[in-house]
């Protein structure tokens, strides 16, 4: 018995024509699902530049409403085409308040919610904590805020974004709730005023290796989708990828270059993968406490 779903990935680059950008998604989602996929993923942010590179009050004018114009269009494509919409988006969540949050789109349109990223980055290049409040803790287990899965036409699928990746607690508590895939759409590249080559490379590196390592940790299958091309002083390094739950790939995006790949996943094989390796049967929870402080202080 195989219950198997085709995946697809978007990687692509973005201009400041807002609508420009809207429109090559559309394309780029049909194409997908021209090519046999069932659920598309859309980078971070795909409808814009990556304004986050400088803070600039004007930025905040690319904020919407989630439901909204955005989400109503997207809604009909999904109906349209059969296919699940995991969209990342900017939304205005009242005066003041904004998130960097992803909606998904069932393949009947449906608006199943959105996912509004809980850890917010503030670094060079990267000052989302301008523009971002995290997502809300939840109340209680029946509470719709913080970590959420999705229960698709096609998968019980979980949608982290970008700093998120860095993570296990975030890819742990998401595959606990039962995700079966892992998304993560993702805005990250290289700084092109960085000299060192070695510095990149490694960079890449640990990006792609610890999302691996929530594939295996947690037995799911895991797809990053970054964006490509130059903006400001960031080299955008595409790299979007597929992990199966031993963590090898299924499949790597270049560079430097547009993509719209599609991919199928075999979700019956997760059984498999996690009665080999069992660990989420040997976890520890009693002995877990500790990892809720900051840090572990030791007595002087």
């Amino acid at each position: 018995m195989t219950k198997k779903v085709n995946i697809g990935i978007v990687q692509m680059s973005c201009t400041a024509d807002v609508e420009a950008n809207f429109q090559k998604a559309i394309a780029k989602i049909r194409e997908a699902a021209a090519q046999g996929a069932q659920i598309v993923c859309l980078q971070e942010l795909f409808k814009s530049l990556y304004f986050c590179d400088v803070e600039d009050h004007s930025n905040f004018a690319l904020a919407e409403a989630i439901p909204g114009p955005s989400t109503e269009a997207l809604s009909s494509l999904a109906r349209e085409l059969g296919v699940v919409i995991i969209a990342s988006l900017f939304e205005k969540r009242a005066h003041g308040l904004y998130h960097n949050t992803t909606a998904v789109l069932d393949a009947d349109g449906t608006y199943l919610g959105k996912y509004r990223k809980m850890h917010i980055p503030d670094d060079p290049g990267y000052y989302e904590k301008f523009y971002f409040t995290p997502g809300d803790a939840p109340a209680s287990q029946a509470d719709s805020d913080g970590y959420r899965i999705f229960n698709t036409r096609f998968a019980k699928i979980g949608v982290l974004i970008c700093w998120d990746q860095w993570y296990p607690e975030a890819a742990r508590i998401t595959s606990l709730m039962g995700a079966e895939i892992l998304f993560y759409p993702t805005a990250i590249g290289w700084d092109t005023n960085e000299t060192d080559p070695q510095i990149n490379e490694e960079q890449y590196g640990a990006w792609q290796t610890i999302q691996r390592g929530h594939a295996v940790a947690n037995g799911v299958y895991v797809v990053a989708v970054n964006r490509v091309g130059r903006e400001a002083d960031q080299q955008f390094w595409g790299g979007s990828f597929i992990a199966n739950p031993h963590g090898r790939l299924l499949y790597l995006a270049p560079h430097e270059e547009e993509v719209t790949h599609v991919q199928e996943l075999d979700l019956q094989k997760l059984d498999v993968y996690r009665t080999t390796w069992p660990f989420l049967r040997d976890r520890r929870i009693d002995s877990y406490q500790p990892i809720l402080k900051r840090f572990i202080d030791q007595p002087e």
